[in-house]
Formats: C-alpha cells, structure tokens, sequence
C-alpha cells in the first residue's frame, strides 16, 4: 500500500517543525509495511471523521504539534517540581474538559499521536499481536473509555458471531469519533460515568487504554472493573508512569507501582510490556524524567 497519508503527514510536519521530524523519522519505522498498512487505514478512517467536522488533515497536524508543546511544557515543570501540574479532577474539568477550544485541538492532537508516537504505537502492536490468545471464549466485552475505536476494530475483527460489545464513555466526543472509526453497527455505547455504570451481565474481557492516569482514585475503578468481570476475565489495561500532560492526574513513578494497584484490586499480570518515549536512548525505561508507558493483560486471583 503506497504511504499517501504518511507521506503527506511528514512532508506537513517538516515543513512547520524540521526539529520534530527529524525526532520521528528517528523513532518511527515508516519502511515496516505492516506499520504503514495499519497507519494508511486510520489516517484513511481520521480523514473520513476529519471531513464530517469541516476539517482536514493540516489542521489535525496542527494540533498534534500543539500537542507535543504541550507536553514538552509540562514535561520542563516535572523536572522542576517532580509533580505534575494538575492533582484534582476539578483544576483538569477548568483547564482542559470545560474549555472547548482547549479540547478540540487536544482530542485532535491526542489521536494523531496513536501512529506517530512510537511507544503509542508499540502498545497497540502488543495488543494486536497477542489478543488472540485471549479471544477463544470471550462472548461478552467491555472497554471504558473508548476514545477512538482502535482496540474496538481488532477485537471485533478477531471475534466469532454471538459476542456482545459495550462501550462506557464519560465523553461523548468520544464516543461519536468511536462511532466513525468503529466498521461495526454491533456496539453498545453508553455515555455514562463507569463508576455509576451497572449491568447484569458481566463480561469475559475487559479493556481500559489510559485512563488511569487521568483519575483521583485509580484503585476504586480497578475494584470497579474487577465487580464488572466474570469469574475467569481477563482485562487489558495500559497506562503510563513519569509522564506529564494538562490533563493527568495520577503520578505512577515506575510500572511496579501499576503492578501493585492491580494486585491489591484483585488482578494479577498474564503478560506485559513496557516501552519508553525515548526509543534509541540506552537505560531510557530506567530514568524517572521519560515517560514510560506500561501495558497488561491481567486475570482475577
């Protein structure tokens, strides 16, 4: 498949910031085919989301630079005051939620960054890559905060006829750019804070892709989702340690620290990975100023 999207996406990119291209073109293997396959179709199904907003790629692309401004703002604050610039819900609602202009270009942004951020892209490879071994029995599927249908797609297309998909969203932003990314009318979404959210069936697998972070009280949904499960689910759920952002909450210093919450929420890890921002730099997992993201498959003790 030739690179349309990718090609027209770098060329934008180094245009307005030669710096960060040339940071891509160092972490990113845009010669892997089955990578390119996979960011030529989401790029393809974003244009589409794109278009029904009035939008188009540049002004995706702008914001994803916006981004990464971001982040390196607040990643200059952590190093100064090892904390991250918001603790509380209420300061994230005024500074990014309630603020529509900051949440557009930062929905937009966040996206992007799914194929052009090389840690965010290894999770999802991790994802793809071993969900199989999990899939054989699984009827029943929960994902919480779905945010852009990535994990949905795959599970789907792995899945057998009869399952029964759920998705709880707190946003409903979200959950319309789900509904444009996800080729499948069988998903039940429901726009619902999950800590409210109740059901009579419980599901065989679980998936949650950061939100950890994002939450005063990240144990109270691990219990939450360990109440939602079956006896014998399996829950995927990624999150990431040292990694600042206007809209985190939670300070997770090293991926033990993830580990134990899950444990002490009754989970314990299947198989896992860790992957740092910084790629090509040697010892970068170990160093508490990268970010570093963790990803888990887990089962109930």
């Amino acid at each position: 498949m030739a690179a349309t999207y990718l090609n027209r996406i770098l060329d934008y990119i180094d245009e307005q910031n030669p710096m960060h291209y040339k940071k891509l073109k160092k972490n990113i293997a845009f010669d892997n085919s089955e990578y390119v396959e996979r960011a030529e179709a989401f790029f393809n199904n974003y244009d589409q989301l794109l278009q029904k907003e009035g939008k188009d790629l540049p002004f995706a692309l702008d914001c994803y630079l916006r981004v990464c401004e971001d982040v390196i703002d607040e990643q200059l604050r952590f190093v100064e005051t090892g904390k991250y610039s918001c603790t509380s819900f209420d300061e994230v609602n005024q500074r990014v939620y309630g603020n529509p202009e900051v949440m557009s270009y930062y929905m937009h942004g966040l996206l992007v960054t799914q194929y052009l951020w090389a840690h965010h892209y290894d999770i999802l490879q991790f994802f793809f890559k071993n969900f199989s071994a999990f899939s054989g029995n699984i009827k029943h599927v929960l994902e919480v905060g779905g945010g852009h249908g990535l994990f949905t797609n795959e599970v789907i297309n792995q899945l057998s006829a009869g399952y029964n998909y759920t998705m709880v969203d707190i946003s409903e932003t979200s959950i319309e750019m789900s509904k444009v990314f996800v080729k499948s009318g069988h998903v039940n979404y429901i726009l619902q804070d999950v800590y409210q959210y109740e059901s009579e069936q419980k599901f065989d697998f679980i998936i949650m892709g950061e939100v950890l972070e994002h939450l005063e009280d990240p144990f109270g949904i691990m219990k939450k989702l360990h109440s939602l499960g079956t006896e014998k689910a399996v829950a995927f759920i990624t999150a990431p340690c040292n990694s600042p952002a206007i809209d985190h909450i939670y300070l997770f210093r090293n991926p033990n620290e993830i580990i134990q919450l899950f444990n002490e929420a009754g989970w314990e890890v299947v198989n896992d990975l860790i992957v740092s921002s910084e790629k090509k730099k040697p010892n970068a997992v170990d160093d508490p100023l990268i970010p570093v993201m963790y990803a888990a498959f887990l089962k109930k003790k």
